[in-house]
């Protein structure tokens, strides 16, 4: 049924989008997507780049040289892992147990690796020096991109500017450490842990994830005290294999 002159939806000659204004322009939108990949990047590179400097302080006041701090950020470039090799080396750890557990905390870039390894399909001779940017912050904005042109551009951007931001920031850190004084009295000795949290939370995403923190830290608490520095990091790391086995018991028994 009509009424006066309205012509019906799929007559000849009517809109069938009256009020939906001109389409949109493909290379607009694609423009429009680059320029918000580039700028979601660059928020995380440059905001998580900055805690280079609690990394740089934490490091030279617990015994490094500003030399060594510099050299584990352009080299290691990991921030959970440095942050704790440096706590367990402060707190008494020999090189080889903290180097583990700092070990232990970088093994998951290697699974980032194979995960990113299709998605970015990157040429042979570029991919040795972009492993070296397989880490947290780079993989969350890769694998959110729509496509392999956004993906790659987002891990080029957040690995390029979290790189130089936190290298940059480190040596700010280590230089001004001495100047700053004790750590403890400006509250810097947290700096190290809470940049850790900070770092982790994001990853606790589902129930698995934040039953293996959980288990975790109530096995490091209780293997504090018993254990030398550095052990009970290693010891916390057999909670993701027991909430895994839990797991696949109570699908079994289900």
């Amino acid at each position: 049924m009509t009424h006066g002159t309205t012509e019906p939806v799929g007559a000849p000659g009517a809109d069938p989008f009256p009020d939906s204004g001109p389409l949109p322009d493909s290379g607009s939108e694609e423009r429009a997507g680059t320029r918000r990949t580039v700028r979601n990047a660059l928020g995380v590179g440059v905001a998580v780049g900055l805690s280079g400097f609690a990394f740089g302080v934490t490091a030279v006041s617990g015994g490094l040289s500003i030399l060594q701090a510099c050299a584990l950020s352009l080299l290691v470039f990991t921030g959970a892992s440095q942050f704790a090799l440096v706590g367990a080396l402060a707190a008494g750890s020999g090189p080889l147990p903290a180097s583990a557990g700092a070990l232990f905390l970088g093994l998951r870039n290697c699974f980032y690796g194979l995960r990113l390894s299709g998605l970015l399909a990157l040429p042979r001779r570029v991919r040795p020096a972009a492993a070296h940017w397989v880490i947290d912050e780079t993989s969350a904005v890769a694998l959110a991109q729509p496509d392999r042109r956004r993906a790659r551009l987002g891990f080029a951007v957040t690995g390029l500017s979290l790189y130089v931001c936190w290298n940059l920031t480190t040596l700010l850190g280590a230089i001004g450490a001495g100047a700053i004084g004790d750590p403890d009295a400006w509250g810097l000795d947290a700096a190290g842990p809470a940049v850790f949290l900070a770092l982790l939370a994001p990853m606790l995403r589902g129930a698995a994830e934040r039953a293996t923190a959980a288990l975790a830290v109530a096995v490091a608490l209780a293997c504090l005290p018993l254990l030398p520095a550095g052990v009970p990091v290693l010891a916390a790391a057999l909670a993701a294999p027991a909430v895994l086995l839990a797991g696949r018991a109570r699908r079994a028994a289900a």
